[in-house]
């Protein structure tokens, strides 16, 4: 720690934080240990399942496939970041992590929590091209279009990551800093700086109108007309198709949004209170856990192909 003078006290230069998330419950540490566990566990196994079907499968290898790997990906990256720093913290008395540690667990976090958000934009318009206009699917939503459209998002998250995480390191944060959250995340460490976090807001409302409204408006247009199409096709059952096709995107995208909207939106209104680590436990912890069951369940490609995948490891193990 470093001792600066402020206003002609001495004060101490803030180090550490200390997450207290779980600390009013002292006695369920060790459950909280096994449950974050078991929930890391079934994310991991679960997207990396959806991964490999994907891969090895040649039928799916499409555009939506595409993006529904991509999201797999990220939510192992997202949960990676976060469960294992939570799990040595539960089993911690100090529950403290280092300055240097935190910013880089915030840089991650917001940069695969932005990636997410306009990765499940570009599968709205996937669903919508796919339904409204057929015909030109593939010229519109080319492998080309998805690879280029992916890194130019992946880019841009981790540029706009960069620049939350340069302007937090000009905030200064004095003495005992304890973050009532069990995670690094923008909205708790803001609230802790001594320092004045106006450009901050700033630019987290700034990225929020990008990154919230933006794709909240390009999934809202896309599944009206996606509906507006549905109710114009004169068979139930190709209605039923059209719309399974969607069901589980839709599951998704309600889940992930309600934690986000819940954990950067209302801070900027001024309005916290003790949900906020509940809801950022849902779009970062159990999102990634419910996205491959939701899509698994729901999707029968993907039942298919996991059946098959099955099939052919039970031959192989009897041969």
């Amino acid at each position: 720690m470093h001792h600066v003078t402020s206003r002609g006290l001495n004060q101490t230069l803030a180090s550490e934080f200390f997450l207290l998330g779980f600390s009013d419950h002292p006695q369920l540490q060790s459950t909280f240990f096994a449950l974050f566990l078991l929930i890391y566990l079934m994310a991991l196994l679960g997207n990396l399942l959806i991964i490999s079907i994907i891969v090895s499968i040649a039928h799916l290898h499409t555009p939506m496939y595409f993006f529904l790997g991509n999201l797999a990906t990220l939510d192992i990256c997202c949960t990676s970041s976060i469960i294992p720093k939570m799990l040595e913290t539960l089993m911690s008395e100090t529950k403290s992590i280092s300055y240097s540690s935190c910013l880089t667990q915030l840089f991650f976090i917001s940069a695969f929590l932005g990636t997410e958000l306009l990765i499940l934009a570009l599968m709205a318009f996937d669903r919508y091209v796919a339904i409204c206009n057929p015909l030109r699917y593939t010229n519109i939503v080319s492998m080309e279009f998805c690879f280029t459209t992916v890194i130019a998002i992946l880019v841009s998250s981790l540029v706009v990551s960069f620049v939350h995480t340069i302007l937090i390191t000009r905030l200064s944060f004095y003495g005992r800093i304890e973050l009532d959250h069990f995670f690094c995340e923008i909205p708790p460490v803001l609230k802790v700086s001594s320092s004045d976090t106006n450009i901050n807001d700033m630019v987290i409302f700034a990225a929020d109108v990008f990154y919230g409204m933006f794709c909240f408006l390009l999934i809202v247009l896309s599944y009206i007309y996606i509906l507006s199409s549905v109710l114009k096709i004169p068979s139930a059952a190709n209605k039923r198709k059209a719309f399974a096709t969607c069901s589980s995107h839709l599951m998704v995208v309600t889940l992930f949004y309600g934690g986000i909207i819940y954990t950067y939106v209302r801070p900027a209104l001024n309005v916290t209170g003790e949900k906020d680590k509940v809801a950022s436990v849902v779009y970062a912890v159990v999102s990634p856990v419910m996205n491959p069951i939701i899509y698994s369940l729901r999707n029968k490609e993907v039942k298919g192909a996991l059946a098959k995948m099955m099939t052919l490891k039970i031959w192989s193990s009897k041969m």
